[in-house]
């Protein structure tokens, strides 16, 4: 039986990853499990493969690259970058900072966690939209603003928050 399968095995994962994505995963694993400083590019790699990193995943991570789970763990937690919560394919950011509040970010929010029926921090059922609250995008002198994956939305009234939505349908 080779190291592969012997991981596989002793760590089952749940039903929430396809064989294809489990094959995927530790196809990435084994191109780095000898490389020194390999946990970050490891879980960046699968990240980007399966979406995000639950606890199960970071299971087969630590055992693929033979080191302590909370060291995988404590590595997911720490970088902001890594979520161990499905996102969204798109990801929506309402800026809170401080022109972007006075000018009506607060309401903006409102009308997004409204309209997602998520609040922030949160994804969509349908996996579609992920809401996150920023505070501070750079662009002040156009708040409020919001972002939509890499497109600056700028001057957003509530009132057109469904329509900038509507255009990632």
């Amino acid at each position: 039986m080779t190291e592969k399968n012997t991981h596989q095995t002793e760590l089952p994962i749940t039903e929430e990853f396809s064989p294809e994505q489990l094959t995927a995963v530790d196809n990435i694993i084994a191109r780095h499990c000898s490389k020194p400083g390999s946990l970050i590019p490891v879980l960046e790699e699968i990240q980007e493969t399966i979406g995000y990193l639950p606890k199960s995943m970071q299971r087969r991570v630590a055992a693929g690259l033979k080191r302590p789970l909370s060291e995988v763990h404590g590595v997911v937690s720490f970088y902001s970058f890594f979520t161990m919560e499905p996102r969204g394919r798109h990801t929506t950011r309402c800026c809170l900072g401080t022109a972007c509040y006075v000018r009506g970010g607060k309401r903006n929010l409102e009308k997004l966690t409204n309209v997602l029926a998520v609040e922030p921090g949160g994804t969509t059922p349908d996996r579609k939209y992920s809401l996150e609250t920023v505070r501070c995008l750079g662009a002040c002198g156009l708040a409020p603003v919001m972002m939509v994956d890499d497109d600056t939305y700028r001057q957003v009234k509530p009132s057109k928050i469904e329509e900038i939505l509507d255009t990632y349908k």
